[in-house]
């Protein structure tokens, strides 16, 4: 039984320092990172600030970051971060960014915050107790029809294997634009899973999973009344393949138009 309160005043005072970073520094220099990917110079220094407040806090647990890796066991207890999630947004004077700071323990998120510096918002929640914006309680929308619901997609594929991978997402996209009321792609994981806890969108399918754009945002969606699943519909871990979430109405047809689209041949015939 982890001690909820007291970890997630750690994991808010850690927001709170990057988000002081975030906003008081340009990106400045970029690094690549593969193909038409790449990380600023205020990635790294979030996250080696968060690091350092983190290992001094809570010695004991690890913390797997996007940018330096991972330390400790990744079976036990361990912080998860992404210091900017929607860094291409940031680099780019988009205000739709974030930074994602989630614990898991055996592999499924049990506490969560994603903290919006340039919009002044931060989203929290622990396994249990609900899920927060700004210390108010937020709920999941009651959309219950895919043509009522506005639902997000995770960005299109660069780098290796791209283009079959592209494939089923613009076969996703065109399905989506045929029966959801609308599609919007915002950039950023973590920005995606926070405005579906807090009923601003109705779903969300992103056909990846990397551990820090997903494990604070998933346990907010959850504890908002969000149901967060894998392709198979079998509940979300880190290890999941992708990430698929919605009201517990409008999963089903989401889950039925991913299906659809992968089922569609990569040369479209």
């Amino acid at each position: 039984m982890i001690d909820g309160r007291a970890l997630l005043e750690v994991a808010v005072e850690a927001a709170a320092i990057a988000r002081d970073v975030v906003l008081s520094r340009a990106p400045g220099r970029l690094t690549a990172k593969g193909d038409r990917d790449y990380a600023t110079e205020v990635d790294y220094a979030v996250e080696r600030k968060v690091r350092a407040y983190l290992a001094e806090s809570t010695p004991s647990i690890g913390v797997l970051g996007e940018e330096e890796g991972g330390t400790g066991d990744r079976t036990a207890m361990q912080w998860v971060l992404d210091p900017v999630d929607g860094t291409v947004n940031f680099a780019h004077g988009v205000p739709l960014c974030g930074v994602s700071l989630g614990l898991v323990a055996d592999r499924r998120p049990v506490l969560g915050v994603i903290d919006l510096p340039f919009l002044g918002t931060r989203y929290t929640a622990v396994a249990g107790e609900g899920a927060y914006r700004d210390g108010e309680p937020i709920q999941a929308s009651g959309t219950e029809r895919l043509r009522d619901a506005v639902v997000t997609v995770g960005d299109y594929t660069v780098g290796v294997g791209a283009e079959a991978k592209n494939a089923v997402k613009l076969a996703l996209t065109a399905r989506l634009a045929r029966d959801a009321l609308r599609i919007r792609m915002l950039g950023s994981a973590a920005l995606d899973l926070a405005w579906l806890a807090d009923g601003k969108t109705d779903g969300l399918i992103m056909l990846s999973n990397n551990p820090w754009d997903t494990a604070a945002g998933v346990i907010i969606a959850r504890e908002a009344g969000a149901r967060v699943v894998d392709l198979d519909g079998s509940d979300h871990t880190l290890d999941s393949e992708a990430t698929i979430a919605a009201t517990p109405q409008v999963l089903p047809d989401l889950l039925a138009l991913v299906r659809d689209a992968q089922a569609v041949p990569v040369d479209g015939a």
